[in-house]
């Protein structure tokens, strides 16, 4: 395994089994795992750190002539093969849809010749602090234990305990096998037995041929979609269905950067979107599922709304460093938790007052939910109607001054809109009390979120920087995407915000976010310009910078938050969810015709669309 700063995030591979995920690099290392849940703290974190912190990994007895990695078909299930002078192996490595508790299985399979390799297993919880203890280590079989965590090992060959490591010796020739299965248990309970493993291969087979085989798309980037959809799906949390924004935390956003953030939370600001793009090809399921997340993590408290809550709804995820992580490629500080959480970041409201009324007209989860639905709408509305006025983080949780950001503005008319939308028919007047708000906030956002000396909208109504979230504001309906003003706003980003042909969210050095200068292209923000592009008739230019950006994936296919324009480099928490979400939405409208008509599913106040068009 090489040393911190020869690491690339591009070069891993993520398993999981819908509560959880590792990641893989492509020597055939885990070097992340979190038990049991995508926040739970982590046993293998040497992505943060090196081996001593937690990693899995195969040393072969000869140097490594050449390597390739592919998922099985249409799964998550990762075949990584070496060839060797001797001969040629093969790693398969997946995590079976867990029916109690969780398995990591690896398989090692001969595929030419003979092969000789050790398995060095390095143990560590509490984010790689903490060695384990010990408790039995005999014959193919160990347990280990540390505070709630419990691990057992189940291998087809003898495991020694040395050096503070699990080491087996495998030996095998061509057509042999052998298995190593790790499972973890809460350490007051008896240990479980472990699955077998060529049984579990069998069954995660099928679990991701069902999968796949709900997917619907018609379009020209079939593979591309599909494994965005497979990615999502073993980042959404099967027992809840809130999906996790990422599986990692403080992969950083600059390469030895400070801007390394804890993202395996579920962020209210993804439920349009995540609801759209799921139910568009075929995932109808698992948006309700997402829908009914949603209903659930809020209503306790919705008047108190977070930005985001953990896979279970709980409201709390405070930010700490762990000091004694060096950080991927010497990235500090390490953090875990994340303190946005505690921000005001008005957006939210629209959004997810979004969700809950296009959830309700495409009839998900489905019709029972209508009392549920309204009472959270009113509230919403009720609570925003009192703070709309107040500056707010924004989009991007800047950790600098408040300001009155025009996306978060734009997303206080959308809760507006649709509330009124939603209010019509069963409560008329506090429904044209809604819709004149909306238009009060309108007039606001058009007047003072657009720079007429620029002849684009900006940041902020006390910034003139630019920021690339504006692109958006067709696509909640706020404007036609046609509208010179939206003409002006994207020339500006294109002259601006674009390098190398990728899209940054706003130049940090001409903004004060409180988290210094430099990041990287940010992933989803081109896709936004690519639906600009499309929804204004470029449709030429939207294919070649939505392929330019496909050909950024890693080798499986897989996308980071942000890119570096100046070389090939994958930045940012990986795989992250709205990259790909924002992806399959722009592939979708790619596929539905060209220039602007595509827009008009999400085109369009709710309230007064004759007042949209004629300003």
């Amino acid at each position: 395994m090489g040393s911190s700063d020869e690491k690339r995030i591009s070069d891993y591979a993520i398993i999981g089994d819908g509560e959880t995920a590792a990641l893989v690099s492509k020597s055939g290392a885990i070097e992340w795992l979190c038990f049991p849940r995508f926040d739970s703290e982590a046993c293998m974190a040497a992505i943060l750190g090196d081996k001593d912190n937690g990693c899995w990994h195969f040393l072969f007895d000869e140097e490594i002539i050449s390597t390739s990695r592919r998922y099985r078909g249409d799964s998550l299930i990762l075949e990584t093969e070496f060839t060797l002078p001797s001969g040629r192996a093969r790693i398969t490595d997946f995590m079976p849809i867990r029916g109690g508790t969780p398995d990591l299985v690896r398989i090692i399979e001969c595929l030419e010749g003979s092969v000789s390799m050790i398995s060095e297993l390095y143990l560590r919880f509490d984010f790689g602090r903490i060695h384990p203890l010990v408790r039995h280590c005999s014959g193919a079989s160990a347990l280990a234990i540390s505070g709630p965590d419990g691990v057992s090992l189940t291998f087809d060959t003898e495991i020694e305990f040395k050096d503070r490591r699990f080491e087996s010796r495998i030996e095998l020739e061509e057509g042999e096998k052998c298995s190593l299965v790790l499972t973890w248990f809460p350490s007051h309970e008896n240990v479980p037995d472990a699955v077998d493993p060529y049984h579990g291969l069998r069954e995660t087979e099928e679990y991701w041929a069902d999968i796949a085989s709900q997917f619907d798309y018609d379009g020209d980037y079939r593979d591309a979609v599909l494994r965005s959809v497979l990615t999502l799906k073993v980042m959404i949390h099967r027992p809840t269905g809130g999906f996790v924004a990422a599986v990692t935390s403080s992969l950083p956003e600059q390469p030895g950067g400070s801007r390394n953030w804890d993202y395996r939370y579920c962020w209210l600001r993804d439920a349009t979107l995540a609801l759209m793009a799921l139910s568009r090809v075929g995932f109808s399921g698992e948006a309700a599922g997402w829908i009914g997340w949603l209903r659930r993590a809020i209503g306790g408290d919705p008047i108190d709304l977070r930005p985001f809550y953990t896979v279970m709804g709980e409201p709390r995820a405070i930010e700490w460093q762990a000091d004694w992580l060096p950080g991927f490629g010497g990235a500090k500080p390490v953090r875990f938790g994340n303190g946005a959480q505690e921000q005001l970041q008005l957006d939210t409201y629209g959004e997810v007052i979004d969700a809950l009324y296009r959830a309700a007209q495409i009839g998900l989860p489905n019709e029972h939910h209508e009392n549920e639905t309204d009472t959270l709408i009113r509230m919403l509305a009720a609570k925003l109607e009192g703070i709309w006025c107040e500056p707010d983080a924004g989009i991007w949780e800047s950790r600098g001054p408040l300001h009155h950001h025009t996306y978060s503005k734009a997303m206080c008319w959308v809760a507006f809109d649709r509330a009124a939308a939603w209010l019509r028919d069963r409560e008329p007047d506090l429904g044209r009390h809604y819709a004149e708000l909306a238009a009060t906030v309108r007039e606001e956002v058009l007047d003072k979120g657009f720079d007429r000396k620029r002849n684009s909208f900006v940041r902020a109504y006390d910034d003139d920087a630019l920021d690339a979230a504006v692109l958006r504001l067709p696509f909640v309906g706020l404007l036609d995407p046609c509208d010179e003003r939206m003409i002006g706003t994207v020339a500006a980003i294109e002259s601006e915000l674009m390098r190398d042909g990728l899209v940054w969210r706003y130049r940090t050095e001409d903004t004060d976010d409180g988290l210094g200068q430099g990041e990287g292209a940010f992933v989803a923000a081109g896709f936004w310009l690519v639906d600009a592009y499309h929804a204004q008739g470029r449709v030429d230019d939207a294919r070649e910078l939505f392929e330019r950006l496909l050909g950024r994936a890693n080798d499986l296919g897989l996308l980071a938050e942000e890119l570096s324009g100046e070389d090939d480099i994958q930045l940012g928490n990986f795989p992250q969810a709205l990259s790909h979400l924002s992806l399959i939405a722009t592939a979708d409208r790619l596929a539905g015709g060209r220039g602007a008509a595509r827009h008009a599913e999400t085109q369009g106040g709710f309230s007064d669309p004759q007042r949209r068009q004629n300003a």
